[in-house]
């Protein structure tokens, strides 16, 4: 089928103004930002400070939970809870990889699995 019978002739198209045109915004610069990716070790359940801190600033951070397993099962199931919720309220993601590691991430990045 010939493309003139899919759009027309063209003589259809000459009540169209040839000045028309959609103006557009050129405030969507481009920007070279990189995504950070930081390492946080849980040695105490105090540690998830840093990890929270780390993920409301945008960064995805990879947690090594080894160390904190090792002294105290229960602070670490606190730890983890914590970051959880903190993921939650960022709409962010978290996954475990093993029994050593976790990553959490900020809204804009998502865990594949």
């Amino acid at each position: 089928m010939p493309l003139k019978n899919i759009f027309g002739s063209g003589e259809d198209n000459k009540n169209f103004e040839e000045d028309e045109y959609v103006e557009l915004d050129a405030s969507g610069e481009e920007t070279n930002q990189k995504v950070k990716i930081r390492v946080a070790t849980l040695n105490e359940f105090g540690d998830v400070d840093k990890v929270q801190s780390m993920l409301r600033d945008g960064n995805i951070v990879w947690v090594k939970m080894g160390p904190l397993k090792d002294k105290d099962m229960t602070d670490l199931k606190r730890a983890i809870d914590r970051i959880k919720k903190t993921v939650r309220s960022i709409d962010g993601d978290v996954a475990g990889i093993d029994d050593e590691w976790m990553v959490a991430t900020p809204s804009y990045a998502h865990v594949h699995r």
